[in-house]
Order: structure tokens, then sequence, then C-alpha cells
């Protein structure tokens, strides 16, 4: 059943009979009060959240669902129509929010989502079950006489079975979720259209301005391929294809996307000669894009930032390995003056969505180094980092330079 929690009651009535259309059980609360109690009697398998409800608006209701026991795993899809705004979007899956949705709403879109958040929290139910009931097999055993061993054995292979069974459809539904954020592309694709419009129309005696929508329209495709990749990544396809790469290009890539940043802060960049190795363009674009736009982020007041991207073969897939000229990985080493960091949090910051530092001053997901930390991986290569408050950080990155599975 699912729960729709809204002040307006016309709001209710028609997400209502929406929902039923597509034989969906629905109950309602017109408060956030009443949404808590009902939550403590009932149980849902998906709550639609208005944000903006008076006493209690929709992100209290969802910090208390947080801290019970019974209620913190019901997905929450926040619906508004006010708060629209990034900050409160952020806000939105900061609280645990599965997915925070802005109106007018996609009637289809909206019903995919919820049946897809419904199927996940129910096959998650249904596979806590099967576990719960494979401990208490596993202590019958413990406990049984040697005469029932044999039949117990033979129950727990085929729990055992049947959880394997059940952890693979919950994956699968878990990556089905993926598939709706396909609705990302739309407002690239308007994006694009829009700019060029403004090009073909009004742009033509302006070089300034047409190169600026230029770049507008190189990042919504680069932005297009990004949301590509990372879905395929998240599928965890084991067919990925390697290239060639000539990291060179890559980076210099990159440092033509941050060329207005680097000359307002007036930073100085120093690179080094990078490797030609075996590697997915589109993903170390992301790792290159990720750190050095930090190195530029959090570069505090230093009256000059300073960046410097240096490289070397080594002998071993390790971070302290010894230089070689014949070795078969790379180090890179990104290095910046800005404020750094404390070491002590090295594991956090790789962590998806933490950040060490205010979200206010400093605007980001926190994902960023999550990331490129998972791209690393894919490239069977390492990520770590050294840094000392107020002086700036170095990231490390080692990697092969050809695939090779041995490299493990």
């Amino acid at each position: 059943m699912v729960l729709i929690v809204d002040d307006i009651k016309a709001n209710i009535i028609a997400l209502k009979k929406t929902l039923e259309l597509h034989d969906i059980s629905v109950d309602t609360a017109e408060s956030g009060e009443e949404a808590l109690k009902k939550i403590l009697k009932i149980n849902y398998s998906l709550i639609i959240m208005d944000v903006q409800m008076p006493k209690m608006d929709g992100f209290e209701v969802v910090n208390i669902l947080s801290g019970n026991n019974k209620a913190k795993d019901i997905p929450v899809i926040f619906l508004s129509a006010i708060n629209i705004e990034k900050k409160y979007i952020f806000k939105g899956y900061q609280t645990g929010a599965v997915d925070y949705i802005t109106k007018p709403v996609d009637t289809d879109l909206l019903i995919l989502k919820v049946k897809t958040f419904i199927k996940i929290y129910d096959q998650q139910n249904e596979l806590k079950f099967t576990k719960d009931l494979l401990s208490n097999e596993i202590k019958i055993r413990k406990e049984a006489q040697d005469n029932l061993e044999i039949k117990i054995a033979e129950r727990t292979k085929e729990l055992v079975t049947k959880n394997e069974e059940l952890e693979f459809k919950n994956h699968e539904l878990q990556q089905f979720s993926w598939v709706v954020s396909h609705d990302l592309n739309e407002p690239i694709r308007k994006i694009q259209i829009f700019t060029g419009i403004i090009k073909d129309l009004y742009l033509k005696d302006n070089p300034k301005a047409f190169d600026y929508v230029n770049r507008i329209t190189k990042s919504a495709e680069r932005m297009q391929t990004l949301i590509k990749d990372l879905l395929a990544y998240s599928r965890l396809s084991s067919e990925v294809l390697l290239e060639k790469t000539d990291l060179n290009i890559v980076l210099q890539d990159v440092l033509s996307d941050f060329d207005y940043q680097i000359e307002s802060k007036n930073a100085i960049i120093k690179i080094s000669e990078l490797p030609i190795i075996d590697s997915i363009p589109s993903q170390l674009r992301q790792v290159f894009q990720n750190l050095i736009g930090n190195a530029l982020k959090f570069c505090g007041n230093v009256p000059i930032p300073q960046i410097e991207i240096s490289s070397e073969l080594v002998a071993t897939k390790e971070f302290d390995s010894e230089a070689s000229s014949n070795g078969n990985f790379c180090r890179i080493i990104i290095s910046d003056n800005g404020i750094g960091f404390d070491e002590i949090y090295l594991d956090r910051i790789f962590v998806i969505f933490q950040s060490l530092n205010d979200r206010k001053i400093y605007e980001g997901t926190g994902i960023g180094l999550a990331i490129s930390k998972k791209i690393m991986e894919k490239h069977n290569g390492l990520i770590t980092a050294k840094s000392e408050l107020g002086k700036g950080a170095s990231f490390i990155l080692i990697l092969p330079l050809q695939h090779n599975p041995q490299n493990n």
C-alpha cells in the first residue's frame, strides 16, 4: 500500500485516483502528524510526500522516520511544485528519500517509479524474511540431534539457493530503477535545442557569444555521454570496451572546460607528460574533471592557486612502488596548494554523498570522489590522497598501462 501525504485535499484526490487506476492500493494523510501516526500502525510499501506542509514539512517527517526501526526503510518520494530549487532537491536526497519529483508531473513516469520502488521494497522484505529463516535454520542445525543433521543440511541448502535467487532478483530490480534516470536526458535535449536556436537566430554577428553557446552545447553532449556511461556502469556491465587512450588529450580537454575558472583565479597549472593506456576515456575524463575541479574549488584564500599534475611509470600496483622506466603501471599525482583536509577523514572522502566542507560555502553533491574511486576500481587501478589541513592536497592514482587480468 502507498501512503500519500499532502495538506491539499485536491492534490490527494487527483494522485489517489491516478494510482488506483493502475491497481495500486492507496492510503492518505493530510498532515505530517497524521502520517506519522498511520505509519506506526500500518505497513506501507512507499510514501509519496509533499514537501511544503504547515506545522511539520515533508523533510521533518522523513527525518523522524529515519530514527524509527520500523519505518526507516520505507522508500519516500518527495513531490513538490514550490520547492524546486537544487538546494531543496539535494536536501530531499540527504534526508533519505529515494526520489524528488517536481511538478508538473509526468504521470507515466511517476507510475513507473512508484511500481519500481514498490517492487524493490517488497523484494527486500522477502529477502530479509528469507535471511531470517536461514539464520534460524542454522541455529536449529547446531542444536539438533545427530539423526536430524542430514535433513537440516538439505533444508539449509534449499534456503541458500532461494536466498541467492532472491538476491539476484533484488539486484535486477535495483538496476531497473536506474532506468528511470533516463529522464535526465530530457532537460539536456532542451538545452541543446534552445541553444541551437539562439546560436542560429541571434549570435551570428557575435563571435564571442557564439563560442560560449558552442561550449554549452558541447557540455550538454558530454553530460549525455556521462549519463549513458554511468547508467551502464551502475548495471555493472562486464563487457566494457577499453581503447588506447592518450591521457594528455583527455587532460587538455578537461582543462579547456576550466579555462574560465583558471583565468579568473589566476591559477597556475603545471603538467608533465602523461602515458597512453588502455581505458574508457570518458570515465577517466570524469576522474580528472573531479580532481582538478576540486583543486580549483577548494583553493581557499591563496592569491595564486597552483595545481601540478605529474606522472611516472612504476613497477607494481602500489602507491609507494619504485619508479621504473619499464614499469607496467603509471602513477599520476594531482597536487594543489588549497585548503587541504585532515587525513583522519581519508576514508570518508571517497564515500558517496560525504563532504568534509560546509556545503553553504562549497557547492557540491559529495559524489565526485566516490565516482572517481569506482572508476579507478573499474580500471583495475587505485586512488588515495595525502593532505594536511591548510597545506593543500595530493591525489595519487595508480593505473595499469594495458588491460591484463594478471594485474589484479
